[in-house]
């Protein structure tokens, strides 16, 4: 499914702020939501690649800082 490179993906998103790809015609699995961007499986890869700049999920993002400098 996914080693076609013809066929149309788009980018999803879930509710941790990950990013995925998944082809156009299936239905998005639980918890995932279209991004907006959609194409070639390398324009979605090169769409990832260009806004997914921290990999930590959301709610790790939004932790408070723990420890650290000035201890």
């Amino acid at each position: 499914m996914f080693d076609d490179e013809t066929r149309s993906f788009q980018v999803v998103l879930n509710d941790e702020e990950q990013y995925s790809l998944w082809p156009e015609d299936r239905d998005l699995p639980a918890g995932w939501h279209a991004e907006g961007t959609s194409g070639t499986k390398a324009d979605c890869l090169a769409h990832i690649d260009a806004v997914w700049t921290d990999m930590r999920p959301k709610s790790l993002r939004a932790a408070p800082l723990t420890g650290g400098a000035g201890r």
